[in-house]
């Protein structure tokens, strides 16, 4: 081949590949925009099952409140168009959908428990779902490049500890089982969830600059190389502070959560399995322990191993058997939105806001609320794996991965699987902190996911 129709070739091969990143933003946007009406349908007909099968008539006035957040959605997608075009498509349509179904299922249950105006979960569900749209278009306006949250690492770092802190400082608890609530006044908050945002980014930080002393040639044993003992300094300081979190405010799932997340994104550093298995080892020793010597631990493990026996069902473990038996009413298909009986569960619309789906929705909804988590989750974990920058793909990484766990330890706390926590299931439970970090979770990955898709840009010249 000449040199003038190498040269051409050349040409026409950019001018194509230039073109295709021009389409291919727009057809992204599209889908996302069909993925949206399509979300929107579902939680719109949730809403109205809901209101037959419990009113047997159809009350515009709530379906009408939803109209706000919806709105806020379409303008989320509005400016994805003009501030990031090759955002990921699917993530905001999954998280719109569960949100709605979420709000349905609440809504559900304030029907038949009669609570209505500002008393109502679904209303206030509905004020912090706007409000949780509104930091999570705040967040993808104001945030152009994500980067630059690296430079600020250890700040976030404290941050996170400070807000784990707040509940155990003296006249800002909130109440509860667990110190995990800050009562400032006219609202509580659950701080915890925010913690877990700025620990991701000072987790994927730390971990770009410690990356090579915690990769270097360790002992090899059992097929796998292990660290040194003076690396181990980093897992043993957060394991520490995950206990710190189980004995002080009680809440053994935000300790699993935030040492689950570092080990995670640790493994993702480093790619060595040797952490992982550290991970459990400790993580299970951290868990016996606690059970041995905190009662509240004990407790939990207590109801889980022993639910049906009749002297905890009438007391302890009343709660989770009675989330049991509704998923057994449910059955495969569920009795339907507005017929079952999900509100004899005590807070069915918070902690077992799962249960209370699967009873109406049946092993069918369950399976497909689930396949959302993972198609969710992987995208996330998709953003992170094709990031071109460390911090990005620890960052996409490990919010991800939190969403995955939160999911998981919910679940499985609920069917028996594992012990009961006190998380929330994300974008379902009732609950304005969990809602809002939830949806700064998917801003900073639309954010991760447009810089991943955008570069490297071809020159045409």
């Amino acid at each position: 081949m000449s040199a003038p129709a190498a040269d051409q070739l050349s040409t026409d091969t950019a001018v194509i590949r230039a073109l295709k990143r021009i389409r291919v933003p727009q057809t992204q946007r599209n889908r996302e925009l069909f993925l949206l009406v399509f979300a929107f349908a579902i939680n719109a007909g949730a809403l109205v099952l809901v209101q037959l099968g419990e009113l047997g008539a159809v009350d515009w006035t709530f379906v009408v409140y939803c109209g706000g957040p919806t709105a806020l959605i379409v303008a989320l997608h509005i400016v994805l168009r003009l501030k990031a075009r090759a955002a990921d498509p699917f993530v905001v349509p999954i998280a719109t959908l569960l949100t709605g179904l979420g709000i349905a299922m609440i809504y559900r249950i304030d029907l038949a428990r009669d609570r209505n105006g500002w008393e109502a979960f679904s209303t206030r569900q509905l004020a912090w779902a706007g409000i949780a749209l509104v930091l999570a278009i705040v967040v993808v306006i104001l945030l152009r490049n994500y980067r630059v949250l690296f430079r600020y690492t250890y700040i976030f770092g404290f941050a996170g500890i400070g807000l784990l802190i707040l509940p155990v400082i003296p006249g800002l608890s909130g109440g509860g089982n667990a110190d995990v609530w800050v009562d400032v006044g006219f609202f509580t908050f659950q701080p915890g969830e925010l913690a877990k945002l700025a620990l991701a980014v000072f987790f994927a930080g730390y971990l770009v600059r410690t990356r090579e002393s915690l990769t270097s040639v360790g002992t090899r044993f059992l097929g796998m190389t292990w660290p040194r003992a003076r690396e181990l300094g980093p897992l043993l300081v957060i394991w520490l502070v995950s206990l710190g979190i189980i004995v002080m405010q009680r809440d053994l799932g935000t300790g699993l959560l935030i040492f689950g997340m570092f080990v995670a994104m640790l493994y993702v550093a480093t790619g060595k399995t040797s952490w992982v298995l550290l991970g459990v080892i400790l993580a299970a020793a951290g868990a016996l322990l606690a059970s041995r010597v905190l009662p509240y631990v004990q407790g939990r493990f207590t109801n889980w191993l022993d639910a049906f026996n009749p002297a905890l069902m009438d007391n302890s473990s009343f709660q989770l058997v009675q989330g049991i038996f509704g998923l057994a009413q449910g059955g495969l298909i569920g009795t339907g939105l507005g017929l079952g009986r999900p509100y004899l569960t005590p807070v069915a619309e918070s902690d077992y806001i799962f249960p209370s789906l699967g009873e109406e929705l049946g092993l069918v909804g369950l399976f497909a609320i689930l396949c959302l988590y993972m198609v969710f989750t992987s995208r996330g974990i998709r953003i992170g794996l094709a990031g071109q920058d460390d911090f990005g793909k620890l960052l996409a990484t490990g919010l991800s991965f939190t969403i995955a766990l939160q999911v998981f330890i919910m679940v499985g706390g609920v069917t028996r699987v594992i012990p009961l926590t006190g998380l929330t299931t994300p974008f379902l439970a009732a609950g304005g902190s969990s809602l809002i970090a939830n949806w700064i979770i998917v801003a900073l990955l639309l954010r991760i996911s447009d810089a991943v898709r955008s570069r490297p840009r071809v020159v045409i010249g």
